[in-house]
């Protein structure tokens, strides 16, 4: 993470990185956690293509960001964005998706890599879903998305029922290049989960009603999930008030609470969360002396994947998850 935190400054570049360098990267990270004795899966995340690529695809300009942040679950990210592909609504109609395009040479390319550098060593992380208001962003930007969900809604079901097409495309490639790995998936919500799973987003419904997302996010969602065995969701903290509503996603098997900056974190209130998520698995973001805290105090609940940072060294991890096995019996 180091060597890592040298190269990416944190700042948005448009160059795509050099791929051998990442994968080298990611092997070189998963090898040095290979003596912690965690719940954890080894896994690499084709990061460059988490949202960026959808909008690649159609002729936007994908520009890349650096997530170094020790701590955050995808540490070593390089994430991706486009600014708003459409400068209204009326160009709608020219998209196209071109298998010969670039950035779908560049995604089949790079699964492809890292498939064989895994080699059964590691996992490959499927990519986050950008449907939806998610995929609507990428068209025309956020504020004009919102707009436009009262003014112009014929284009927004228009766009919503494309994004569907071209996440079908984008995720069975992704299955068919990658497969699973022991017949599951892994994935940075769980670290692994049974069958093929896609990684749902809802986060432009964190600033929005319940019922916009009952309107707008709802049947997509469950019709994209459906054609798979399921997925995971995540939900940054200022979305937490969905929970409830996500929670009763068909097919939904697991769902991230993410930390954010002037909310209390969700292993500060775990109980009050894991009532509201009913029989839903939860997975957390939680610091290690909390962590070790709650675990002396018997305080942690159950059906909760817990991602800890902040261990000071490989021994110190390696006691505490001999307290988590004890804990458990």
């Amino acid at each position: 993470m180091k060597d890592f935190q040298k190269e990416y400054t944190g700042e948005f570049i448009s160059e795509y990185p050099d791929q051998n360098n990442r994968i080298k990267f990611w092997e070189k990270l998963l090898a040095e956690r290979k003596l912690l004795e965690d719940d954890s899966i080894p896994s690499a995340y084709p990061s460059e293509f988490d949202q960026g690529l959808y909008g690649g695809l159609l002729g936007g300009q994908v520009r890349f960001l650096s997530i170094p942040e020790d701590g955050y679950v995808g540490s070593g990210w390089i994430s991706s964005m486009v600014p708003p592909i459409l400068r209204d609504w009326s160009e709608f109609e020219q998209l196209r998706f071109d298998e010969n395009h670039l950035w779908f040479a560049r995604y089949k390319e790079q699964l492809k890599m890292m498939r064989d550098s895994a080699k059964g060593n590691f996992g490959i992380c499927h990519i986050i879903v950008i449907d939806s208001l998610n995929f609507v962003y990428e068209l025309v930007g956020a504020t004009e998305t919102y707009i436009s969900m009262y003014e112009k809604p014929d284009m927004v079901r228009k766009a919503v029922e494309f994004a569907y097409d071209l996440n079908r495309i984008v995720h069975d490639t992704f299955f068919e290049i990658v497969g699973t790995l022991e017949g599951g998936t892994c994935s940075w919500v769980v670290p692994w989960i049974p069958g093929k799973i896609v990684c749902e987003s809802l986060d432009p419904f964190h600033m929005t009603s319940v019922s916009d997302f009952e309107k707008w996010g709802r049947e997509p969602a469950e019709r994209l999930i459906s054609d798979y065995d399921g997925a995971v969701l995540h939900l940054h903290a200022n979305g937490w008030y969905l929970l409830e509503t996500a929670s009763t996603l068909k097919k939904l098997k697991a769902l991230l609470l993410v930390n954010e900056k002037d909310h209390v974190p969700a292993i500060e209130i775990l109980e009050d969360l894991r009532k509201r998520s009913g029989e839903l698995p939860l997975s957390i973001m939680a610091d290690y002396p909390t962590f070790q805290e709650k675990l002396r105090q018997h305080k942690l609940p159950g059906g909760v994947f817990y991602y800890v940072s902040g261990a000071p060294d490989i021994d110190t991890v390696n006691r505490c998850m001999e307290q988590v096995r004890k804990y458990r019996t």
